[in-house]
């Protein structure tokens, strides 16, 4: 066993009680249980086991999930994520056929005993959840391992640069991978990915349907004048409230949904919400916006699509930070109008894509949103969000290639 593996091993020896510790406090016994690797029991039969990090990752690969079940409805399907949140989406689609779960630990033979609990035919790994123990576990029971969406970014790979004896094995044991985009695919084959275990380049976010929900309260302006900030960064926020206060005075959007990436940062955004003048309610706290409300902070997980349905307008979070954007697949799945800053290096081509087709508003600065603004009223947001599906149209081509491979691993097929 390569001595980065050992290390890995020990690290995560060390970490598993506080792993286990925060499943009970917050899930209770049953998320003890699923990472433990002894919580869900699935009946005789064809059975997948899919890993996604959480709500954005399972949402991506509902398509696959139900394109597999129409073509198999023998096949059971188990669904497990690292959050609650991710867990219990899965288990509120109400899928026949699909079980969700927290992911068992990557150590403490915690995955060895799920796969054996379970016996699945492949364990599908949705984008970048390259866990050492649980895939070497899989290769040793001649559980085939493929990866769906993958994604790795330059960060990423310069951090498994670091770890050649571990993210080397890692890769090799892998079956199939089919990647979300070039760059990813060549620097998974730089470290260590077999050529011939590439497949074809897919972005399961493309596949994206829009759910309609119902809405958690009546918003204070129409569809056309709400403005969402989704999924922002530390540094976003202040110049997004600014603007946004100021474009609103000259006609602009009236109401904000201002929803940062991370939740637990509720209460300093809601100080900078407090700071810039401006009242607000915040979901976390169960609370609703009036009439005269004119920001809402949307501080809790799993509930984006909740918010895509009321915004004509978004701004992309993490594009005016140095993080390098979020989806743009979504919101315009959602026929948002689409802002985005300069920084967009985690879906490039998609982003190339979008400003060819006019497909989005792109700005160099937050503080550029005060004159930008007022002039997106409805006929624009139409026409951007127009040019946003034309856009991306390319991105979903030779989807069915997924569930066809996926399908394949299956007895009879």
């Amino acid at each position: 066993m390569p001595v980065a593996m050992i290390l890995y091993q020990i690290l995560m020896a060390l970490a598993l009680p506080f792993i286990l510790a925060q499943a009970l406090w917050r899930g209770g016994p049953a998320a003890l249980r699923d990472r433990l690797g002894v919580g869900p029991v699935l009946p005789p039969g064809p059975c997948l086991w899919l890993h996604g990090a959480s709500v954005g990752e399972v949402t991506s690969a509902r398509w696959v999930i139900e394109t597999l079940r129409a073509a198999r409805p023998d096949v059971q399907i188990l669904v497990t994520t690292n959050s609650l949140t991710g867990r219990d989406l899965v288990t509120g689609w109400g899928l026949v056929g699909v079980r969700a779960a927290l992911a068992p630990v990557d150590g403490a033979g915690a995955a060895g005993r799920l796969l054996d609990r379970i016996t699945p035919q492949a364990l599908v790994i949705v984008e970048n959840e390259l866990w050492p123990v649980r895939i070497a576990a899989a290769h040793r029971r001649g559980v085939q391992v493929l990866v769906i969406g993958a994604r790795l970014s330059e960060r990423s790979a310069a951090r498994w640069r670091y770890l050649p004896g571990l993210i080397g094995p890692l890769l090799a044991r892998i079956d199939w991978l089919s990647p979300q985009d070039d760059a990813s695919a060549q620097r998974l084959i730089a470290l260590g990915l077999p050529r011939f275990a590439l497949g074809p380049m897919v972005t399961l976010k493309a596949l994206t349907q829009p759910q309609t929900l119902p809405t958690p309260f009546a918003a204070p302006a129409p569809r056309a004048a709400t403005l969402l900030a989704a999924s922002t960064h530390p540094g976003e926020e202040a110049g997004i409230l600014n603007a946004f206060a100021a474009a609103r005075a000259q006609g602009g959007p009236q109401f904000l949904i201002l929803a940062p990436r991370h939740p637990t940062r509720g209460d300093e955004v809601a100080a900078l919400i407090t700071a810039a003048g401006l009242g607000f309610a915040r979901r976390s706290k169960g609370q609703k916006p009036m009439a005269d409300t004119p920001v809402f902070l949307a501080d809790t997980l799993g509930e984006m699509a909740l918010w895509y349905q009321m915004a004509g307008i978004c701004l992309i979070g993490g594009s005016f930070a140095d993080v390098g954007g979020h989806t743009p697949f979504e919101p315009a799945a959602f026929d948002c109008a689409l802002i985005h800053g300069p920084s967009v290096h985690n879906f490039a081509p998609q982003f190339a894509a979008l400003d060819r087709a006019g497909g989005t508003v792109a700005m160099r600065q937050i503080a550029d949103l005060t004159g930008t603004l007022p002039g997106l009223d409805t006929a624009r947001q139409i026409h951007l969000a127009a040019a946003a599906r034309a856009g991306l149209a390319a991105f979903a081509t030779g989807a069915q290639a997924i569930p066809n491979r996926l399908l394949k691993c299956l007895p009879g097929a």
